[in-house]
Parts: structure tokens; sequence; C-alpha cells
């Protein structure tokens, strides 16, 4: 098969759970025998060459179109005051774009188009509209990488400044509005979690909604037998410009570590990730140590201890924690930050929501109550059995594979909505 992957950047470096998800299913298709293209917007915060996914082999062939997304405060405000789209939708929506998709669309057999998630989901209303077009408009497939709405209302709700919240809001109510016209006009869904597949079913996506977890590449997360974690140390690590990511880190520098580092002084909190904002750099006196971004995930997870997920808003899936399960690292999470992993609270995660519950947690941790070693054990058997990337590669095929089937006569051709 021919797959034509849309992406609203490189997925290049696989450094953050987007990045990751995109560039796992490519490299994957490609070793199970496919052609895929990678058509991408190429932009300034992830700008790539445009031989960047070359080291993947012949089978996998990068498409870029150089695209301006960057927030502006100016066409923010512009937004706001005088269009109904989405902002962060909005960026992405780009006429040359637009026009590279029909261009590879017209030129070359494609099986299947993927869209990697709402910020490009635009373009495929842009394909119904080509009723007259010299080419076939193949099945459309959406990787929900998240139920991007739910997001904004639960960022909105904790959002203490008046200003922001209406922000906040606004933004919630155009993107459910969004979601709801154009994520009806695939001929599929592949959810990552189990309950963002329910919350799409709500919004009357057409069937087949099927839920396809996030893979990972084991193969980049065998734990270095040489690397021994550093006793009582706790870690975070994630794209710290995504805004549930920050909120969460705040809301445990805040919450949770002040009573923390007063009971247990020697305990120290290493947080890394992309994005880190100029404020989080400066040195501190807490223990908390701020790395910013680091060049190897899994080299950084194995130094320390245990790692923290102290997600209050989000949805989809932490590629982050299934990196951690699969070194074996036992993990903190809020069950949020958990929702739609197989993990099971007390065998190969741990789960508490409010910061009592967390401080209880880190203290019987800190007393040696918490049989970290047998917990990271069993995450790393969950990854292995569960979230092995070839199993979501062959459920894509499979998908696919239904998606080709010849259609019953009478089925409508794509068309935008009413």
């Amino acid at each position: 098969m021919h797959i034509l992957q849309l992406c609203p950047r490189v997925p290049f470096p696989p450094h953050d759970g987007g990045a990751i998800a995109m560039y796992d299913v490519a490299a994957g298709l490609a070793r199970a025998g496919h052609r895929v293209t990678v058509l991408a917007l190429n932009t300034p915060k992830h700008r790539q060459p445009a031989d960047a996914l070359a080291h993947l082999g012949p089978s996998v062939r990068l498409v870029t179109v150089d695209v301006n997304t960057d927030i502006s405060a100016g066409k923010a405000l512009k937004n706001l005051l005088f269009s109904r789209q989405p902002y962060n939708v909005e960026r992405f929506i780009n006429p040359a774009f637009g026009e590279q998709l029909l261009d590879v669309l017209r030129t070359e057999k494609v099986d299947i188009v993927q869209v990697e998630g709402t910020f490009v989901a635009w373009y495929a209303e842009l394909l119904g509209r080509q009723h007259r077009a010299d080419f076939r408009v193949p099945p459309l497939v959406l990787r929900a990488h998240n139920v991007e709405h739910t997001i904004w209302q639960m960022l909105a709700r904790r959002e203490p400044n008046p200003l922001k919240r209406i922000f906040l809001g606004t933004m919630a109510r155009r993107l459910e509005a969004f979601e709801r016209r154009h994520l009806r006009q695939f001929d599929a869904v592949a959810a990552i979690t189990e309950p963002d597949a329910a919350r799409l079913r709500a919004l009357h996506c057409p069937e087949p909604v099927v839920f396809i977890p996030a893979g990972v590449e084991l193969g980049r997360f065998r734990p270095d037998l040489a690397l021994t974690a550093k006793p009582r140390t706790l870690f975070m690590i994630g794209s710290l410009n995504w805004l549930p990511n920050r909120e969460g880190l705040d809301w445990l520098l805040r919450e949770v570590w002040p009573t923390v580092h007063a009971e247990m002084p020697d305990v120290e909190l290493h947080v890394a990730g992309t994005g880190t904002p100029d404020e989080l750099l400066k040195p501190r006196t807490d223990n908390v140590f701020v790395h910013g971004f680091v060049a190897s995930a899994p080299a950084f997870m194995q130094q320390y201890e245990l790692m923290l997920v102290p997600l209050l808003s989000g949805g989809g899936m932490r590629v982050k924690i299934i990196e951690g399960m699969a070194l074996g690292k036992p993990v903190l999470s809020t069950r949020l930050g958990a929702e739609g992993i197989a993990a099971r609270d007390g065998q190969d995660i741990l789960l508490r929501d409010s910061a009592p519950e967390w401080m209880a947690a880190l203290r019987a941790w800190g007393r040696g109550e918490v049989d970290g070693p047998a917990i990271g054990a069993a995450a790393a058997r969950t990854a292995a059995d569960v979230y092995d990337n070839r199993r979501v590669v062959r459920a894509f095929e499979d998908l696919y594979a239904q998606l080709l089937l010849p259609a019953p006569a009478g089925t409508p051709a794509h068309s935008p909505p009413a």
C-alpha cells in the first residue's frame, strides 16, 4: 500500500509524544513493506531539512511546505474578534499546503490518506470539495491524538485569571464546533485511547471508530545495564510548551513539593523537556533541578528512580509513560495522566489524584514501602505486551484493509457537511 500521512509538523526528531507517535507509525509501516509519503508543514518551531527522514530508507519520502505557525498576539486578537475558527487550528490552514496535497493525489496512486490530528483535519474538507477533480480521493483516516476541545475545557475550568479563562473558554467552544463539523468527514477514526474513542463517538464521528494506541519502538528503550538510578530521586519529562504539562508541573511545585521537600530534604526532583521557559531554568534552592531539553530521553530517565506525571488536563495518551514503563521505571501519575493506558494501580503503576494523596504516596516511597523495582518490572512487561509498535502497525494495516474493501452500491462520495 501507499499511505499518505498528513502531519502538522515534520515528525523528527522523535522527542515528544506527538512526533514519536507519527514517526513510529511511518517507520513501522515502511518496515512492514508499505510505501509512506509524509506530507508535513515545516514550521519555524520544528524546522527540518528535506532529508530528515532519509535514514528510514527509500520507502519513506518526506514532502514539506514551509508554513509559519508561530503564535502571534496580533493574529490571535484578530482571530478572536473577527473569526469563528479556533486560532490553534487556523494557524495550520495554508493554501500552499492544500495545493501540495492535491498535487500528490493528482500525480500518484495513493491508497490511504492518514491525517494526524485535529490541527490538520481541515484538509478533509478540502478533499471533500474535489467533486470534479481528475483523481480519486482515497479513504481518509483521522488519527485522533487528542479530543482537543476537552483539553481546553479542562484548562478553562481551572484558570484563575478571568481574562485568560474567557479566552480559553472561547477556544474550547470553537474547537468543539470545529471537531463536530470536521471529524465527521473521515471514513474512519483511530483513537489513541478507549475513553477518547467514546468521546469521538459522542461527536457522531463515522464508524469505524477504533482504538489503536500509540506504540513504542521498544528497541529505543532497552535499559542500559551500565546506568544505575541515583537513590531518592524523582523525575518528570515532557514538553513544557504544552499547556497541560506546564499546568501539572506548576501544581506539583506549588501544592506537593514544598511539603515533600520539608519532610525529605535529601530527595531530588529532576525536570526535563522541550520548550522549558526561561524562568524555570533559573537555579533553585529546594532540590529541584530543571534540565531543559535533553538529547536522550531514555538516558535521562535511567538516571533517576521514580517517574512523576502530575497531569490535570489532557486527552490522548502520554507516550512518555509508555517509554518509562518500557525502561522498567515505576510511575506515579494522576488517573487522567494515565488515562487509556493498560496499567493497574499498585501493580504496574501508582495512581493518585489530589495533593494529599500524592504526598502520602511519596512519603511511602521515601520510607521504602513502595516496591519500585517490582512495579517497574511489571510495567516493562505491560509495555512489551501491549504497546510494541509492531502491534500498532498491524492494527493500522487491518483498518486500511477494511476501508479498501469494495464500497456497497450507493455509498456517497466525500463531501463537506452541510
